[in-house]
């Protein structure tokens, strides 16, 4: 007897799928479209080893089958899976394995399952490996490091037997309120794309969207979509209130460049747009996702949205029929989809709707490989090259805000005292941001210990915590004062912390429950929104009685998002941001305190004087406003600042042309018309990585409202001291369009400014004229 042909890898996939669809059962196709069962429940760690639970056994019996698995290997406080009980890497391909044999071996149709995973940064598995979190990517300006990072966490994801990493990369920092500010890249579209495309290549290498992916790669799903990070006051999962041009212009460019670069799958996310939620928002994921950008990936739903469907729907099987119609291909978690037969039956969806559904989720199966290879096998790989990476990345990110041009880098030596001090100096746990499982004894180096190995021979280390990072018990300030005042220098190490405790309450869907006055010490992460930027009650005073030592103070703030600082001019010596680095951030940061490497990161978010005066995003629409009669409009620092150890002059940009007819901008964004070039030098005595960053400015023209400014390209430069460079950037229809009154993107006759500069806030310009009609050359 022949195979069916569903199981000849020579067929196109559209064609295995058809044949496939064509014998399954309709339960058996709600079976495909669910992910209803925690991984963490498929099986219990014995003295013998791990086993399937019953519970695992039943849920695929159900449905004669199971379309996706998701955190089998998942560990944390929330699912409650510790070092004893949970999955190690020695174990985990063998148990990933058993679990898709129980499925492909005792059910009728023998179909994979997907094992999903979380990979916010770096495989959330224990012994899996950690990278500092988006926030502190973004501050790298770095996509290629950031894509070689990506493919070795989804190779590790792939070693230990899962398919498919979840991944935030499509939310923006639009209210630093938000506690989920870690989790993006920064606040800005461009950075994101080119983040988001970075993170595809880098997960699923470099092939277009329904291509294979080799089996030392995983399928991405990109979170979330769309607008979550313009949620009102930075509350988590509460209403936006966007309009389609800023969902357009801001929230959709860098889910835009993901599906462009061939993305697998996007989770809808838990907001609404115009008043219905993404999960059921058809104009949204079939409109705007399908017809008009061709995505013929996975959507998938956050974990219990569809659940909260029924509302408005009136009961789960309404509500899973109107998540279908919608075009989300497959839930988390809820009640709704598991009862899609039912809707079929009650002719609230045709089954051709559920099919197209299901299709989708065997297409990636067949794009896996799973049907010719379901098993994962021993796979060799070398956790100390992500390690090295993981280290790199943060190194690269750490941010020097400010400078008195003096203090660093420290020179040590014998008879020298550094006092490192603050409740962030000496916790790796507060360095990893959230979405991390529990770490290995001896994972990691904080901030002191950091200190403590890089200090040149002679050199004191002495150290106080000084106070919590919550709270307002000021009873170890006095000890902090003693050691600052009898240090030659002060690290005072502050900031927040996502990392989940035992006693931190969740959500069902897994968000942390942190309300006022609750004592467990987290100030961001998932759940954990803040009304006020500013830092903690306790940590301000220690601030204060530190810097008022007399003794040369270096400020780290160790923070998953923008904390708003008083003006520290004339009172700290220095002021670093290190965004969650990761379990060795602790080395990264000494190595820019001690100046093994310059600062070279640069800033992926506005920081703001406080929260009074958000929004402080730098590319807010340019209305002329001039801030408050109490404080300035501008950000205390603006998006894109990064000071280093030397000085960098940037020339006035030129303009190969500076008249050009709209019409020769390419649509496709093709061959650019137009080439800017600025000439960049070093006028001190160290070497230094610059970032130079290209904003465009639209000064008159067009048919809608500018914006004050917006990135539109960035180049890394290295130069020795007292050397000079030109960057070139190409102008071209990517750079200069708009979304116009139409509903397209195109390049619109005006007056443009083109700057060139270190950060948003210090450019340089030049003016371009973009005419009707074709310019000179």
């Amino acid at each position: 007897m022949s195979e069916p042909l569903f199981r000849d890898p020579g067929m196109p996939v559209a064609d295995r799928v058809r044949d496939l669809l064509s014998r399954m059962t309709l339960g058996e196709k709600v079976g495909q479209v669910n992910q209803r069962m925690y991984g963490w429940d498929a099986y219990e760690r014995t003295a013998s080893g791990h086993r399937l639970t019953d519970a695992f056994r039943k849920e695929v019996a159900a449905y004669d089958g199971m379309g996706a698995l998701y955190g089998l290997q998942r560990a944390d406080p929330w699912s409650g899976v510790t070092a004893e009980t949970g999955i190690g890497a020695a174990d985990a391909a063998r148990v990933a394995d058993a679990v898709q044999r129980h499925v492909v071996e005792n059910t009728r149709l023998g179909i994979p399952v997907l094992l999903v995973e979380e990979m916010p940064h770096g495989l959330q598995a224990l012994d899996g490996t950690v990278l500092p979190v988006n926030l502190a990517v973004g501050a790298t300006w770095n996509p290629e490091l950031y894509e070689e990072a990506a493919a070795l966490a989804a190779a590790q994801l792939r070693s230990r037997g899962g398919h498919v990493a979840l991944v935030s990369a499509l939310d923006l920092v639009r209210d630093p309120r938000w506690g989920r500010a870690e989790e993006c890249f920064g606040e800005d579209p461009y950075l994101a794309a080119r983040f988001t495309e970075a993170l595809v290549r880098g997960v699923q290498g470099a092939g277009a969207a329904g291509e294979p992916i080799a089996p030392d790669r995983a399928a991405v799903v990109l979170k979330h979509f769309a607008g979550q990070g313009a949620t009102v006051g930075g509350r988590n999962s509460a209403a936006t209130e966007l309009g389609e041009r800023e969902l357009r212009e801001i929230h959709l460019v860098a889910a835009l460049a993901g599906v462009r670069a061939g993305a697998a799958g996007v989770m809808a996310a838990y907001n609404e747009f115009d008043g219905v939620p993404c999960v059921a928002n058809r104009r949204l994921l079939t409109g705007i996702l399908r017809e008009e950008w061709g995505f013929g990936g996975l959507v998938m739903a956050d974990g219990l949205a569809i659940d909260r469907l029924v509302r408005m729907a009136g009961d789960p099987v309404a509500a899973g029929a109107l998540a279908l119609r919608a075009g989300t291909d497959l839930s988390l978690w809820d009640d709704c989809y598991p009862r899609l037969a039912e809707a079929v039956r009650r002719g609230l969806v045709e089954e051709s709707t559920l099919d197209t559904a299901v299709g989708r989720v065997l297409a990636l199966k067949f794009r896996l490989g799973l049907f010719e290879q379901p098993y994962t096998g021993a796979r060799g790989l070398d956790p100390g090259r992500l390690e090295r990476l993981s280290e790199r990345v943060a190194r690269e990110s750490v941010t020097l805000l400010e400078h008195d041009g003096a203090t660093l880098p420290f020179a040590g030596g014998r008879g020298k005292t550094v006092a490192v001090i603050g409740p962030n100096a000496d916790s790796v746990p507060q360095q990893i941001g959230d979405y991390t499982a529990p770490q290995r004894h001896g994972t990691g180096v904080s901030v002191l210990a950091g200190i403590r190995a890089a200090a040149p021979v002679g050199t004191a280390v002495t150290h106080a915590r000084g106070c919590s990072l919550v709270g307002g018990d000021l009873s170890g300030v006095p000890e902090a004062v003693a050691v600052a005042a009898s240090a030659d220098v002060v690290v005072l190490v502050l900031g927040g912390s996502s990392a989940r405790e035992s006693g931190t309450r969740f959500d069902a869907n897994g968000a942390a429950v942190v309300a006022s006055g609750n004592p467990v010490e987290m100030t961001c992460g998932e759940g954990v929104d803040l009304a006020e930027l500013g830092l903690p009650q306790a940590q301000a005073a220690l601030l204060d009685a530190v810097t008022g030592t007399g003794t040369p103070v270096v400020v780290v703030l160790v923070q998953g998002r923008p904390h708003a600082l008083p003006d520290l001019t004339g009172r700290a010596a220095a002021v670093l941001s290190a965004w969650y680095p990761g379990p060795w951030g602790g080395r990264a940061v000494a190595d820019v305190l001690f100046g093994a490497a310059g600062p070279q990161g640069r800033l992926p978010v506005s920081v703001p004087r406080s929260a009074a005066q958000l929004p402080v995003f730098y590319n807010a629409k340019d209305h002329g406003y001039r801030g408050y009669v109490d404080q300035p409009a501008t950000a205390r620092h603006p998006f894109g600042h990064g000071l280093s150890y030397t000085t960098v002059v940037y020339d006035v940009p030129r303009l190969s042309r500076a008249v050009v007819g709209a019409g020769e901008f390419a649509p496709d964004g093709g061959d650019a018309p137009v080439r800017c070039v600025v000439r960049v030098s070093n006028t001190g005595a160290r070497p230094v990585r610059e970032t130079v960053q290209l904003y465009v400015r639209r000064e008159s023209g067009g048919t809608t409202w500018p914006r004050v400014r917006e990135l539109r390209g960035f180049a890394r430069v290295e130069l020795a001291a007292g050397a000079s460079a030109e960057v070139t950037f190409a102008v071209g229809a990517r750079t200069l369009a708009s979304f116009t009154q139409e509903g397209l993107w195109a390049v619109e006759p005006g007056e443009f400014a083109i700057g060139t500069g270190r950060s948003s806030g210090h450019t340089r310009e030049a003016r371009l004229s973009v005419t009707a009609a074709p310019g000179p050359r």
